[in-house]
């Protein structure tokens, strides 16, 4: 039978071969990685999605008791349209003891170290299960772990920790920032540009929109700040504009999707709250003055909150004790740690690889990484 590691990488090229971009079902993941659960006398259990194209997967492997630690990663990866790879994205390809595909960092390189230590936990006498959680769709807004957190919550002993495998590098990262995204469409009153005060131009109003929001960002920058970050406040950042049909024409249409990032101390439904009291007693009014059916309407895509473990956290102690480390830090992005810790499952991110090569052409891992989190697991299932 090959080695922790050797299984690692036989795995990691399974994975990857399977497309699971976010648009995509992760279905046919789910199944190999329930087959190969089972061929360990491991029972998986799938949690579909609404619509059934997607899911999660959950296992057990141990006593069932309290007190287990949840192993969590998410299965579906970021396209690769119009990225320059050197190497096809979803075939495994080791160069200079670097592991390159697509999902390799971000993360189907931790769910690979999980499973491939299964045939070590099965064979150990634990105190404590380790749980395995892998879920869907957390690149387009953590939307599917929810699912498999209330499975755990309502029919299992209450696990002492998640520990998700993002990549950091395998250093413990205790705090990050969180997300809110918003889809704000304006509708002005089209005119002919000659005659500019027969319109309402919704192109305008989003620019004074869009001013507001950086204006807010300033103001929190110095009234709100967390120095573990960097920037140490809550950003905003608008993405993408479309609005308007002829230069000659005042536009009656405008959306913007744009995101705020708050800081732990922040409170996101605040946030929103000021902006919609300002586009309701200043922006909306001007517009309406013109014509009372102009509107602007806010839906928001999806809030994942952020995130910071309290101090002598459970899920910290277990962390440094397998890792050797005495101290942890913060990592930019999001991740599900958040959600599992706003259930009251407290939480940690640690995992094998580097965010800097996520999300790029040509994104790997190191062997290196690989490795040591493997030394990292079975320190987890074996606490000294």
């Amino acid at each position: 039978m090959p080695d922790a590691l050797d299984r690692s990488v036989d795995i990691l090229r399974d994975l990857v071969a399977f497309d699971t971009t976010s648009r995509n079902s992760n279905m046919p993941l789910i199944d190999y990685v329930a087959d190969y659960l089972s061929d360990h006398n491991i029972t998986p259990r799938v949690i579909p999605s609404e619509d059934g194209l997607k899911a999660n997967l959950f296992c057990t492997i141990g006593p069932e008791t309290a007190g287990g630690v949840v192993l969590s990663g998410h299965s579906d990866v970021v396209p690769v349209d119009g990225q320059d790879w050197s190497t096809d994205p979803f075939d495994l390809t080791e160069q200079d003891g670097r592991l390159f595909g697509r999902g390799s960092a971000d993360m189907k390189g931790f769910i690979a170290c999980t499973l491939a230590q299964v045939p070590t936990y099965a064979a150990m006498d634990m105190s404590r299960p380790i749980h395995l959680a892998f879920s869907y769709d957390e690149e387009v807004g953590c939307l599917g772990v929810g699912r498999m957190i209330d499975v755990i919550l309502s029919e299992l002993p209450h696990p002492a920790t998640v520990i998700v495998g993002e990549p950091t590098g395998m250093q413990i990262a205790s705090a990050h920032k969180g997300i809110c995204a918003v889809t704000t469409t304006l509708r002005g009153r089209e005119a002919h540009s000659s005659r500019p005060q027969d319109g309402a131009n919704a192109i305008e109003a989003a620019a004074a929109f869009v001013s507001f929001l950086y204006r807010l960002c300033d103001e929190l920058a110095a009234t709100e700040r967390d120095d573990r970050f960097e920037p140490p406040y809550t950003t905003f950042n608008v993405g993408k504009v479309s609005g308007g049909d002829a230069i000659n024409i005042i536009a009656r249409e405008c959306l913007l999707n744009w995101e705020f990032r708050p800081i732990p101390s922040a409170n996101p439904d605040a946030i929103i709250n000021r902006i919609d009291t300002w586009v309701r007693t200043e922006l909306l009014p001007r517009m309406q003055a013109i014509d009372p059916a102009c509107s602007i309407d806010s839906v928001r895509e999806f809030l994942v909150p952020p995130f910071s473990a309290p101090d002598g956290s459970v899920a910290e102690a277990i962390a440094r004790e397998a890792l050797g480390q005495n101290s942890s830090g913060t990592v930019a992005f999001v991740t599900e740690a958040s959600l599992f810790a706003t259930a009251g499952v407290p939480a940690i991110v640690c995992g094998p690889g580097d965010i800097a090569q996520a999300h790029q052409p040509d994104e790997f891992i190191e062997k290196s990484q690989i490795a040591e989190c493997l030394r990292f697991l079975e320190r987890v299932a074996a606490p000294a």
